[in-house]
């Protein structure tokens, strides 16, 4: 039975870790090519092996890149479209949450920039390229193959309830890459580009646990989730696939929070969940 993206093209920033690696898995898993696109190699050649390993049928590919340098992110879509011939889903989840990222008085300008540069510009350079791409795509009925594409833009739900702890330059840059999503959904829509911002609740992944390094931050972190614990990476990645896929051929334009209902809530639930958090496709 043909995969939910079979034969479509995708890349993936921030491929090395976290939900960009678990998504270049899945991605690959539903016949998707995926190029596997991170600053550090070490952990996209670690996915194209277990891609190569379970997914003989699929192609894949690494690409080093940085996504705060257009040059870079210009290099990773043309490496897309020159392996694989087209670019039908681009999943901008690069990012970063510097340590040294506070609140208004004591955070540096340049860790500001810093971050700016990587969360904000980054993602409107990989947006562009990929619109770019997108629009040299043709129908080809019998690969199921369509005109336009998907483009993925990593938020967070700090884009629209807050950070429980202080990181301006972190919840300014994901409320930039949300507005710009749906600005972007909204002029390119009629061109078969689809544009959605997936907005993760705090997550069991390197970024946040190295963030959270110490178990005051963490509790204050979960006292706000009704669920009673982290995210998992998969659980986003999955979220993603419905973005990519033609399941979502009619959402454009839309905040898809993903959070365990963090936020929904105005009182929470404390203890353990009642189910396990599902197996990592790693």
């Amino acid at each position: 039975m043909p995969g939910r993206l079979q034969n479509k093209v995708a890349l993936i920033t921030g491929a090395g870790s976290g939900i960009g690696l678990e998504s270049s898995l899945l991605f690959a898993s539903e016949g998707a090519n995926v190029l596997l696109v991170d600053v550090a190699l070490t952990g996209a050649q670690k996915g194209l092996g277990l891609i190569q390993e379970r997914y003989p049928n699929v192609k894949a590919d690494v690409f080093q890149a940085d996504v705060g340098k257009e040059h870079d992110v210009r290099a990773a879509v043309d490496k897309a479209v020159q392996v694989f011939g087209r670019l039908d889903i681009m999943f901008n989840n690069a990012g970063i949450m510097h340590p040294e990222d506070d609140n208004a008085l004591n955070t540096e300008e340049r860790i500001w920039d810093l971050t700016m540069q990587i969360n904000l510009k980054g993602v409107w350079w990989g947006c562009k390229y990929a619109i770019l791409a997108m629009r040299q795509n043709k129908r080809d009925d019998q690969l199921g193959l369509h005109e336009g594409g998907s483009i993925i833009n990593t938020a967070s739900f700090v884009a629209i309830r807050g950070a429980a702890t202080p990181q301006l330059a972190y919840t300014a840059s994901k409320g930039a890459v949300l507005a710009m999503s749906r600005e972007l959904a909204m002029v390119h829509a009629k061109e078969g580009i689809r544009v959605n911002a997936l907005c993760p609740g705090p997550l069991k992944t390197p970024l946040l646990m190295d963030f959270l390094d110490t178990p005051e931050k963490r509790d204050r972190r979960l006292v706000h989730l009704p669920m009673g614990r982290f995210g998992e990476a998969v659980e986003l990645a999955k979220a993603a696939l419905f973005l990519a896929s033609d399941d979502s051929s009619y959402v454009t334009g839309s905040d898809f929070i993903v959070d365990g209902g963090l936020s929904a809530a105005y009182v929470t639930a404390l203890g353990e969940p009642k189910l396990p958090p599902p197996t990592s496709l790693i």
